[in-house]
């Protein structure tokens, strides 16, 4: 009998641990959908002396600023393939990111990650502080700080 109660005590942790990773994924993948919602208009660049895109965000997305965020996707590292506190997080994979596949700028944010998370090819899921980037066309327009590694 104690045989069967730790089977069915293992299985129902386990059961409540994978529909925890479907949800934190699940969520994850919403906030791209969210970022998403934005559009473009042209402005002048008083230091590049021309006009450029610059973004205009949704309410949705402006909701989002400074908050807490779940959310999925790929590391792009910036300084080989080690643990990383700081690093470039996608929508999708390397090779179809926004820097090496037709991908928007949109779909890539910032990530200062409290303690370094070793690179994977694999998707992941980071928990961390969202904050919009304005007024520095050199930066991406999403950022997130303080983040952890929810899950792999």
């Amino acid at each position: 009998m104690k045989h069967i109660l730790s089977i069915l005590f293992v299985a129902l942790i386990s059961t409540s641990i994978f529909a925890q990773n479907d949800t934190a994924k699940k969520e994850g993948m919403a906030v791209w959908k969210t970022l998403s919602k934005i559009t473009f208009k042209m402005e002048k660049d008083e230091f590049m002396g021309f006009k450029v895109k610059v973004p205009v965000f949704s309410k949705e997305v402006l909701a989002l600023d400074g908050k807490e965020i779940t959310v999925r996707g790929y590391i792009i590292p910036v300084e080989g393939y080690k643990n990383h506190k700081t690093f470039v997080f996608s929508l999708y994979p390397y090779n179809m990111c926004y820097f090496c596949g037709g991908a928007g700028p949109e779909t890539v944010m910032d990530v200062s990650a409290i303690e370094g998370i070793q690179y994977t090819a694999d998707p992941v899921i980071l928990k961390g502080r969202f904050e919009l980037i304005t007024g520095d066309i050199n930066e991406l327009f999403y950022s997130l700080s303080n983040a952890k590694l929810v899950s792999k």
